[in-house]
């Protein structure tokens, strides 16, 4: 016990003298912070450069172990000049990216959401969604600007050591379309007349014809079967007469209105002012090809109602046909057959397809020729409505395919002669009375 006493006494510290309380001056105060910001910057330095040495010690690890050479306890030169350079770019990039971005502006916002439709932000759910997409695309810009300043102040070094340091993914590279670094006003000036003197769909003429296409094809179709399940069942035969007198009713009536409101248009001079000499037939070409658009969108607009007729999933419109059940020859089946009833019903796309062929253009018309407006379908289109109304057809006929199938399993034996040789094998049995009975 004294020991210890001894022993605590001799490792006893001595008395500390009391603190010397004094005040700092502003000089003192400002040297005091700087050296805690030097300390901070000395310790956010120091793990920059542990993260560094890490991956060039892990870079060095691999090389070693890929090539099989035996390990070295020295950092190479070349790896101590990337380490400098890494340390010194990643302290740049962290500067760059302190400082402040300007903000999205709010009109952008208000723009995007004004081409969402309505309907798509109604409920206090889309309201939510609306709200976090918003966000998102501020998100977004901040980090895409902080982005594109980085790549315009600092260049990367090309180092492949340094992409295991950096996070993001690359940048994008800048539209080649939006250089402005050379003079561009001269040029803008010279395809601008360009385009006046060769694009003829801004001659006031051909917006004049746009108006005429727009009022006259807006709500017509050259075949129109919406109303025909109102009519009541219709056979093959009647079906396709009425295709074939529809689509020619409503040739006529484009040829004698339409068309005629174009080649008065026309028959005016007024419709070529500003039309030089030597673009007379570029521009009629122009008014071909537009005619030819009008026309092929009325006859595609129609093949797409009439297909539509046909929906095996919306069944209010469509068409009822005639069919019998026949026997002939010891038969039963329908009249006419079902290729008969897919084959009018097909029979309307070729009609469709074929009107409006003959068309005269403007400039045949001026001149006497006999060169016609390309109004033909495209083969996409036909294909497309042919293989649809198939399908739809197949669909619709599970019904009567399979009560034919119930009527012949049921009365089949009583036509298909199996009836007559049962009683004929009866008769010429000799049985008892009581066995006929």
């Amino acid at each position: 016990t004294s020991n210890k006493r001894t022993l605590r006494t001799l490792f006893r510290p001595a008395a500390l003298p009391p603190p010397v309380i004094s005040e700092t001056s502003p000089s003192q105060k400002k040297l005091l912070a700087y050296r805690r910001g030097k300390e901070r910057q000395e310790m956010i330095n120091q793990l920059l450069i542990d993260r560094a040495l890490e991956v060039c010690y892990i870079t060095v690890d691999e090389t070693d172990k890929r090539d099989a050479v035996p390990p070295i306890t020295e950092v190479p030169s070349t790896v101590r000049k990337h380490f400098f350079i890494i340390l010194n770019y990643l302290f740049l990039k962290k500067c760059v990216r302190s400082n402040p971005v300007v903000p999205i502006q709010q009109q952008w916002l208000r723009s995007m959401l004004a081409m969402v439709p309505q309907s798509l932000m109604e409920g206090r759910d889309r309201e939510l969604l609306t709200e976090e997409l918003l966000k998102e695309i501020v998100r977004d810009y901040e980090k895409s600007m902080r982005r594109c300043v980085l790549r315009r102040a600092l260049v990367k070094p090309d180092i492949k050591e340094l992409d295991k340091l950096e996070e993001e993914a690359p940048l994008l590279l800048l539209p080649l379309s939006l250089d402005f670094s050379s003079m561009w006003h001269n040029s803008y000036i010279k395809a601008k007349k360009q385009i006046i003197s060769a694009l003829h769909i801004l001659h006031p003429t051909m917006k004049t014809l746009l108006d005429f296409g727009y009022t006259a094809f807006f709500n017509f179709l050259v075949v129109d079967f919406s109303s025909s399940r109102l009519k009541g069942p219709v056979d093959c035969k009647s079906f396709k007469t009425d295709a074939s007198l529809s689509c020619s009713k409503a040739e006529d009536e484009i040829m004698s209105m339409w068309y005629q409101r174009v080649i008065g248009l026309f028959a005016q001079s007024e419709a070529l002012d500003g039309v030089k000499l030597d673009q007379l037939e570029s521009f009629y070409n122009c008014v071909a090809v537009l005619m030819s658009n009008q026309l092929k969108e009325l006859l595609r607009r129609t093949t797409e109602v009439f297909v539509k007729l046909f929906d095996p999933e919306d069944r209010s419109r469509l068409p009822l046909f005639k069919m019998d059940l026949t026997f002939d020859e010891n038969r039963m089946e329908f009249y006419p057959s079902l290729q008969d009833l897919e084959e009018a019903i097909l029979f309307v796309v070729d009609c469709i397809g074929q009107t409006l062929q003959n068309v005269q253009t403007i400039r045949a018309w001026l001149t006497g020729g006999t060169a016609t407006l390309d109004a033909e379908l495209p083969a996409h289109t036909i294909q497309w409505a042919k293989s649809t109304l198939k399908k739809s057809i197949r669909d619709n006929l599970e019904g009567p395919k399979e009560h034919f199938k119930g009527y012949v399993e049921s009365y089949g034996w009583l036509v298909d002669g199996t009836a007559e040789e049962r009683i004929s094998r009866f008769v010429a049995e000799q049985l008892s009375f009581d066995e006929y009975t």
